[in-house]
This record gives structure tokens, sequence and C-alpha cells, in this order.
């Protein structure tokens, strides 16, 4: 799936990973450019850990994202309205993230998406990070 417009999770927006993705996607699915199988998790999975991380609820970010900003003072906005995690906070949230997959209760399932998208072999694959880049025609390596 070649989805080159849509921020990778490796991407920061205030030392904080994934949120700029989170907000692309409510961004192409109010284009009606959000892949149908993306739909379902829309507001769960990752998204449901970020903004449970910033205390706030999905249809609140939706909401807001769809009034325009930047990534950034989206952010700044989930602080407001949530809370603002201390930088150990951050750090400890970044590499949960970051190594999500990676000898964890999720490897499985990384294992699973992997063999259902026709990467079995990738044995370099080894976080949902780097598994959602290269399914979206990203290098991993570059993430």
């Amino acid at each position: 799936m070649d989805i080159s417009d849509l921020k990778s999770p490796h991407v920061k927006t205030g030392g904080i990973y994934y949120f700029a993705r989170m907000i692309d996607k409510v961004r192409f699915n109010e284009k009606g450019a959000l892949p149908k199988d993306y739909l379902p998790n829309l507001g769960g999975g990752f998204d449901k850990r970020c903004l449970d991380f910033l205390w706030i609820e999905y249809p609140e970010f939706v909401a807001r994202v769809k009034q325009g900003g930047s990534d950034e003072e989206l952010l700044e906005w989930a602080f407001s309205q949530g809370r603002k995690p201390s930088e150990e906070e951050i750090e400890v949230w970044d590499e949960f993230m970051r190594k999500r997959g990676w000898n964890d209760e999720a490897s499985e399932r990384l294992r699973q998406r992997k063999a259902e998208s026709g990467f079995p072999g990738r044995d370099d694959i080894q976080t949902f990070f780097d598994y959602i880049d290269l399914d979206e025609g990203r290098d991993p390596r570059k993430g």
C-alpha cells in the first residue's frame, strides 16, 4: 500500500512519536483518502494509546483537527485540554511505542500482520512502527 503523504509513526511532534500520524489520519479521513481498512481502527489501537497518554477523548480531538492548525498547534491544544507530560514521561512513551511488537505481548500479532501483508520473511521488521512504514511504502530503515 502506498500512502506516501500519511506521516510515519516515527515522526515526532513536540518530542512525541505518533501524534502527527494520528492528525494525518483524521485529515485523510475527512478528505475520503484514508484506506477503508483503516476506518475500523480510527480512535482505537495506537490512536487510543496516544490520546489516553494525553488525556484527550477521540471525538474532541477530531473536532479540533477539523478546525485546522499545525501539528504543533494541535499538540498545544491537547496539552491545554488534557495534560502536558513531563520530559521523562514522553521519553518512556516514545520508547514504549517505538519498540511495540519487539519482544513483548504484541510480537505474535506483528508476525501475523507481516504474514497477512506478504512480508513473512522480513525478519528485519521487528516493531509495529517499522511494519507500518513498510506496509505503507516507506523504507522502515529511514524511520
